[in-house]
């Protein structure tokens, strides 16, 4: 499958303000343009990048434009976004299968994000990284008239409606599409459109959503600019100010199989003859991820706050367990930078619930799903475990200290 990248980067970013062109502004020491190319370069699947500039960058790009590992190619973009990327569509290799958009001003994305976009894409045609709302969503309208039949501009706008918040997902890039879906979409190119999906919605196409990361934000406005480069320093392994360091911790824990038991892990019922042995639901992920996160904020472990011996928690769904243990890191200024955890089992085979398992992990812990890593090994028929007696996790958590405490 021969996928082509396209980099949105025509725009001036004049919300940002200033007079240099935003995707030039450097955030952790890098340009955003360099920061949102170099990860389409560095994944696998990308076989092309095409970047739409200014035309007077286009004549004249930056360097990092011009040496890079795979094939990139500048064009000059038009007046809107959608010009711009229609004018880079047309210099799309002849054998692409997909055409995937990023928006350059989005620096932060993820290679997991890129890889499920092309992915959902290739499936079903077109695909949307979207992040659901968190806040309860209100439609707006303008005030009615008051008793006197005067209207109050002044006083603004009033809720019309409340909507479920459910039902409402904030569009991200990177958009994805196969070729025959986008050349149908840019056929309407003369409709304006604040992103590729609403064309491919208009053209009768439907889009998947894509589960989006929180720290793939768009930098639009000059308030943008502290949180990009708290992310940029994140990413790049630097120090983020004065009071922010890492603390590290490992966490393992090990079930006997038995039949009668469901078998739960990161809070996913897996299909299976045998489950855990366990006090609560003997969800091995989620005890090795407590124990992990308790051992990095120097809190103890598992049991000493969930002991086997309270009748609280018989059966108790560990993700409870792992909310509970997460509700223990804000007040002590701690906050979880990212999880990473092997799964050791021998059968059944885990890849089709590994998706599942890391949204479910994320949620209680309030942190990005990108910010969770979950892997599954075999012991190779190898003591208990590989004789399929045992299920086995270990996990290692990393913390930030985001407030120093005498």
């Amino acid at each position: 499958m021969y996928v082509s990248a396209i980099i949105a980067a025509g725009g001036r970013g004049h919300r940002l303000g200033g007079t240099s062109l935003k995707q030039l502004l450097a955030i952790g020491g890098r340009p955003i343009l360099e920061r949102s190319v170099s990860a389409f370069l560095a994944h696998p699947s990308i076989d092309e990048i095409i970047v739409p500039l200014p035309a007077g960058l286009a004549a004249d790009p930056p360097d990092y434009l011009r040496r890079a590992a795979k094939p990139l190619r500048v064009v000059a973009g038009g007046e809107r976004r959608q010009d711009s990327v229609a004018a880079a569509f047309r210099e799309v290799a002849v054998q692409a299968d997909i055409v995937i958009v990023h928006d350059a001003a989005r620096p932060f994305v993820s290679a997991d994000l890129i890889g499920r976009t092309i992915a959902a894409a290739a499936e079903s045609g077109a695909a949307a990284a979207a992040i659901q709302a968190r806040d309860t969503v209100k439609l707006a309208g303008p005030a009615r008239a008051g008793p006197d039949g005067l209207n109050r501009p002044s006083e603004g706008s009033v809720v019309r409606q409340t909507l479920a918040r459910e039902l409402i997902f904030l569009a991200q890039t990177p958009q994805a599409f196969r070729r025959d879906v986008f050349q149908a979409a840019f056929a309407l190119s003369v409709v304006d459109a604040t992103d590729e999906a609403a064309l491919a919605e208009r053209a009768g196409y439907e889009v998947r959503l894509v589960q989006g990361e929180a720290s793939n934000i768009k930098i639009t406005t000059p308030e943008d600019v502290p949180l990009a480069e708290a992310i940029a320093a994140i990413r790049d392994g630097r120090q983020v100010g004065d009071n922010v360091t890492m603390r590290i911790g490992t966490g393992y824990d090990l079930h006997r199989l038995v039949e009668g038991r469901r078998l739960v892990l990161g809070g996913v019922t897996i299909p299976a003859d045998r489950g855990a042995l366990g006090h609560s639901d003997a969800d091995v992920l989620c005890h090795s991820v407590i124990d992990a996160v308790l051992g990095a904020a120097g809190l103890g472990d598992i049991g000493l706050h969930f002991p086997d011996s309270d009748p609280r928690w018989k059966d108790a769904p560990s993700l409870d367990l792992l909310a509970r243990t997460a509700a223990l890191l804000a007040p002590r200024g701690l906050a979880i930078a990212n999880l990473d955890v092997t799964i050791v089992l021998e059968r059944p085979k885990l890849r089709p619930y590994i998706e599942a398992m890391r949204r479910a992990i994320a949620g209680p812990l309030d942190v990005d799903v990108s910010c969770v890593s979950i892997k599954a090994k075999t012991n190779e028929g190898v003591d208990a475990v590989g004789r399929g007696e045992a299920v086995a996790a270990h996990a290692a958590a990393l913390l930030r200290i985001t407030e120093i405490r005498n």
